[in-house]
């Protein structure tokens, strides 16, 4: 998908470009346009794949450290939980972030709870929480 964007955004760029060319007034608005949208794919690209591999760093730390949660719910046909019992063990981790507000371990297993109880939104603000509390740690890099 990473790919494909970045071909898109040669792509409106070439276009941004040639509109421009024109030179009629309408042409260079809509080229100026154009060339404002490859940036703002460009750092959404860029937000997006940090987020994965920081992520994913900080998976392999917890688990290299057994610290991941036990992945233990009741699952439907499709793999996710059923979303009562992820909702019933989630106050674990709400009690260790409000206990550890500063641990990014805690915040990192509030957004897999997050997750796995269906919120997305909350749980890709607890994992980003998590991550900020790693970087900001002097052995973080």
């Amino acid at each position: 998908m990473a790919a494909l964007l970045v071909v898109y955004m040669a792509l409106v760029l070439q276009h941004a470009v040639l509109f421009i060319g024109t030179g009629n007034p309408v042409g260079i608005g809509i080229g100026v346009g154009l060339l404002i949208m490859p940036f703002i794919g460009a750092w959404a690209l860029y937000r997006e794949l940090m987020f994965g591999f920081r992520t994913q760093k900080l998976v392999g730390i917890l688990r290299d450290n057994d610290e991941l949660p036990v992945d233990d719910l009741p699952k439907r046909p499709s793999g996710r939980p059923y979303r009562a019992e992820a909702d019933a063990e989630f106050d674990t981790y709400r009690v260790e972030v409000e206990e550890q507000p500063e641990s990014w371990k805690a915040w990192f297993r509030l957004g897999l709870a997050y997750d796995a109880s269906g919120d997305r939104k909350r749980a890709r603000h607890a994992l980003r929480q998590a991550i900020d509390f790693y970087l900001k740690q002097p052995q973080a890099a």
